[in-house]
């Protein structure tokens, strides 16, 4: 079996909850498509990142069934554990920041995979979505507090590979962002934090604290 770390990502101000990741440190342990998606699908996170380089920050990212260009949680727990200035994805060059407890990302709205965002009245009906059937996959949010930028949010991939529900997704949070044009502190899922900011020239930083599972 190959080896891998793995972290939780986003996790809340005490260090709790977070998205799990998957990372292989040496990729060229699997340098075949087909064996890596095999590999992600068998680890069940919802992202596998397979690290190419890690002097250059050259990553590879897997969902249980399909390749990702770029995402957001991914990124960021990667960016923690090699602490580089950029990482490199298929989808372009993703700049990268330490500050404190928080890790932060730089990239382009347009990388990020499709999300459907829907908008609700409260973080309660937010709380008692039910679980979509598989199709879209939908970000679901409401104001907590719109003058502090706070939002709850929840995600349903829609994918039907075994994941119902995101803890805490980076390109949704980015996508949001991108929509509202301000900085946002989200929690999603069971009390996972993003913190979002756009930045010049179309950029949006994407940072949240990073832990060894």
């Amino acid at each position: 079996m190959t080896d891998y770390d793995v972290l939780r990502v986003f996790c809340g101000p005490r260090g709790d909850h977070g998205n799990e990741l998957g990372v292989v440190r040496d990729g060229t342990d699997i340098p075949d498509r087909d064996d890596r998606q095999a590999l992600a699908a068998k680890l069940g996170f919802s992202e596998t990142v397979f690290v190419d380089d890690p002097e250059r920050g050259v990553i590879d990212i897997y969902t249980p069934t399909l390749r990702l260009p770029f995402a957001g949680h991914p990124c960021v727990g990667v960016a923690w554990l090699l602490d580089v200035p950029e990482l490199v994805t298929p989808a372009g060059v993703v700049g990268t920041r330490l500050d404190g407890e928080f890790t932060w990302i730089e990239a382009r709205p347009e990388w990020a995979p499709s999300r459907t965002l829907k908008t609700y009245a409260s973080p309660a009906v937010v709380n008692a979505l039910p679980v979509p059937a598989p199709g879209e996959w939908i970000y679901a949010w409401a104001w907590e507090d719109v003058a502090a930028g706070r939002v709850r949010a929840r995600g349903f991939p829609g994918r039907d590979d075994g994941i119902t529900e995101d803890e805490a997704t980076g390109a949704a949070a980015l996508l949001l962002t991108a929509e509202l044009g301000r900085a946002l502190n989200i929690t999603q899922g069971r009390g996972s934090q993003i913190l979002t900011a756009p930045q010049p020239a179309g950029l949006i930083e994407v940072g949240g604290r990073v832990r060894l599972a």
